[in-house]
């Protein structure tokens, strides 16, 4: 899969390890930037990360930010774009399985880099339990999800 990756200034000291992350797990990422810790507005790169997504340019994308609470609004606020904040690898795993979480939001200043090592691959490695692997009742409640995302 393309991973799209992106943070602001105060993820920017961690995205190097959710790069190699990404790599390590056997997937392509796509690297949005920041490219520096100078300050910068971590909703213009949580627009660049989701746009991605939109595009089809990458399947999922991880994005980073301090607390990783800003950049998972910001996100949510994208049609399609199904983010969520995960520091433990059951979250970053089930957020895919059950509820086709395509973002996964971490905080800079919160998780460390061991940590990175293992949410990344978790991530990445759930797939989502639609109709066809029998998660009817996932499946519904994601399909509930959709039509109020279509009523905004």
């Amino acid at each position: 899969m393309k991973i799209a990756v992106a943070c602001d200034h105060a993820g920017f000291p961690l995205k190097a390890v959710v790069l190699e992350a990404v790599r390590a797990a056997g997937h392509e990422p796509l690297d949005l930037g920041t490219d520096s810790a100078e300050p910068v507005d971590f909703p213009d790169f949580t627009e660049k990360l989701g746009r991605a997504i939109q595009k089809s340019e990458a399947e999922r994308g991880i994005i980073i930010c301090g607390s990783g609470i800003g950049a998972c609004i910001a996100a949510n606020k994208m049609k399609g774009i199904w983010a969520a904040i995960c520091h433990d690898t059951y979250s970053a795993a089930q957020g895919v399985v059950h509820d086709n979480m395509n973002v996964l939001c971490l905080g800079g200043r919160v998780v460390g880099p061991e940590l990175v090592k293992v949410l990344v691959p978790a991530f990445l490695g759930a797939h989502y339990m639609g109709l066809e692997k029998g998660g009817e009742r996932f499946a519904r409640r994601v399909n509930k999800i959709v039509r109020m995302e279509s009523d905004r």
